[in-house]
């Protein structure tokens, strides 16, 4: 039975399907078989982080409409065993409801060992559907305000909702430039301010952008790449020290 994991963010911008896919490549090297899951309705985008966007036919509202079933609307990706996608409609109209994310996450967790919902940023309806499923949550933010203010909204919506087993991630850190903005003191202020256990710190690597926008988000041969082997590790129970990748 699949561990269900929400990834979230309270803004944009955040690089948040970018972990999303990093963290389940790290998951398939570890042997585990994963599906991805794009809530985000009408801006998917894990399609192209993979690879795979010209085989893309059928999305989740296809298999919602019955216009085919779970077999034409999951896709492996290319090149990484063990790691599956469920596509995102790209018209926004064709949002699911939080029930029926759950009943799909319900038919399909006996499948894989984990599922990865990508959800969108924010707290609208499309968040709703995403963390309906979930079981524990890792939020993505930046080292700055609006993003720090947006990820106590994203705790807040999680622990109405009963999901408690929340961890952190900042992405796209850089030492320089945190120190150079001189807005907090030190990082350990940024995580009580979130009030959530950090996982994990992600430098800001440009390869890696440049790998996922390219489709080639099985080669995290860079420092971050290092990073997201080491949240899975902790994900998976493994007492490992926190890595930078620095």
């Amino acid at each position: 039975m699949s561990q269900i994991i929400v990834m979230a963010s309270g803004k944009g911008g955040t690089g948040k399907s970018t972990v999303s896919a990093g963290i389940a490549v790290s998951l398939t090297k570890q042997g585990k078989n994963v599906l991805l899951i794009d809530c985000d309705c009408g801006m998917r985008g894990l399609d192209l982080m993979l690879g795979i966007e010209k085989n893309v036919v059928f999305d989740v509202s296809d298999v919602v409409c019955g216009n085919c079933d779970y077999s034409k609307a999951i896709y492996s990706a290319e090149d990484i065993p063990g790691l599956y996608l469920l596509p995102a409609p790209i018209d926004a109209a064709d949002e699911v409801s939080p029930a029926v994310m759950k009943q799909i996450t319900d038919e399909l967790k006996d499948n894989y060992d984990y599922i990865l919902i990508d959800a969108p940023a924010g707290v609208g309806s499309s968040f709703d559907t995403a963390i309906e499923p979930a079981q524990k949550a890792l939020i993505v933010v930046n080292a700055e305000p609006t993003s720090v203010r947006g990820c106590l909204n994203v705790r807040k919506k999680l622990t109405e909702k009963g999901i408690t087993d929340i961890r952190l991630i900042i992405n796209r850190f850089n030492e320089k430039n945190f120190r150079t903005m001189g807005i907090y003191k030190d990082l350990d202020e940024v995580i009580d301010i979130c009030k959530t256990q950090l996982i994990g710190l992600v430098p800001d690597d440009i390869r890696i952008a440049a790998l996922m926008q390219s489709g080639c988000g099985k080669n995290c041969w860079s420092s971050a790449g290092v990073v997201f082997d080491s949240i899975v590790s902790r994900l998976m129970g493994v007492n490992v020290p926190l890595s930078f990748g620095m």
